[in-house]
């Protein structure tokens, strides 16, 4: 992927510290199966631990984070509050990480298969 040409480099000091603040947002596993499970629709904190089967505390406390971080919006609905993907760029960087993650894979794939 090249680099945006309206990004100067190197990168100014305030840009990496956003950029480090929004890869420890990703970091977590679970903040990862929010925002797939929110891909394709929106979901209520309930129906979101029941996918997911966690805690009503954990869903919450994860999808705080990311609606902090501008990846997730929420709307009231009724006595529920419904989440819904604010920023879909997510998904680009978490295909691009995937795409990595698969490269590696196989590369470590052929290793295993050379003959001793």
């Amino acid at each position: 992927m090249e680099p945006s040409p309206s990004i100067t480099h190197p990168l100014p000091e305030p840009l990496i510290d956003l950029i480090a603040q929004r890869f420890r947002v990703l970091g977590e596993p679970m903040r990862i199966r929010l925002l797939d499970e929110l891909r394709d629709r929106s979901a209520s904190v309930s129906e979101l631990q029941e996918a997911l089967g966690a805690s009503q505390q954990n869903v919450s406390k994860h999808l705080s984070i990311l609606h902090q971080a501008g990846m997730v919006t929420r709307t009231k609905r009724g006595t529920s509050v419904v989440y819904s993907i604010d920023d879909p760029s997510v998904f680009s960087l978490c295909d691009q990480v995937c795409g990595g993650v698969r490269r590696q894979l196989a590369g470590l794939e052929s290793i295993l298969q050379l003959p001793a």
